[in-house]
């Protein structure tokens, strides 16, 4: 399950699993499924303080500091836009029908006409229970989305970028606008794409921008194999 990209003194970075947690849920006595930040701990033997998270159906990138002067700097770098996460998904074709009637949506057609459109979705998003929505209660949303065109089985290959970092912010975003991410079957998709899994990795961190990164030995981005 441990799956370690990078390594220094102040961080490690890890490729995390779909189906498995980043943090200890609210639950954890009760919870049973894994959790990556407690195994890292457990592995590493010393604590270790996380700085962003994954959704559980969620894989890719996840960073986690290992001294607490190290986890105040990445979480200002983090709240101050100044790491860029990149996320690729995969999609069906534009439908709405997943979007009750009851609920308000423009139901917009996007035409992807060619690979390389860009788009900047904007948004207020209110977290409820399970899942996010549209609310005017809701806190600003931003994602940049690149469309990258059709892969061999057919699907809408998607770069995105959370300029904020809402929850469950870009598989809202993508489902909103008639693109429920594979597999995300809470935001409408009617693909399978296995258990606790949904087709959305986190494949890169950019660091060339934050301030002190090269000191504390971080490399300009740390990227994987994407979908």
């Amino acid at each position: 399950m441990i799956r370690i990209i990078f390594q220094n003194d102040f961080f490690v970075i890890c490729d995390k699993e779909s189906g498995v947690l980043s943090t200890p849920s609210r639950h954890e006595e009760n919870d049973k499924r894994c959790c990556l930040g407690t195994a890292l701990q457990d592995s590493l033997k010393q604590q270790i303080y996380p700085i962003h998270r994954l959704d559980f159906e969620v894989s890719g990138l996840v960073m986690y500091a290992k001294t607490p002067e190290a986890h105040r700097k990445a979480n200002a770098w983090f709240e101050h836009k100044q790491v860029q996460k990149t996320y690729r998904a995969l999609t069906t074709a534009q439908d709405y029908s997943h979007i009750p009637a009851n609920v308000p949506n423009q139901k917009m057609a996007i035409s992807l006409t060619q690979p390389g459109l860009k788009f900047e979705w904007k948004s207020r998003i209110l977290r409820g229970k399970k899942r996010a929505y549209e609310s005017a209660q809701g806190k600003d949303s931003l994602t940049l989305a690149d469309y990258l065109g059709v892969n061999e089985q057919g699907y809408l290959m998607w770069d995105l970028q959370p300029v904020t970092g809402r929850s469950h912010q870009l598989r809202f975003d993508l489902s909103r606008h008639g693109f429920p991410i594979l597999g995300d079957k809470l935001y409408g998709s009617k693909v399978d794409w296995g258990v606790d899994r949904i087709a959305l990795r986190a494949y890169k961190i950019d660091f060339s921008s934050a301030p002190g990164a090269a000191a504390l030995g971080l490399p300009s981005d740390v990227t994987l194999t994407s979908l």
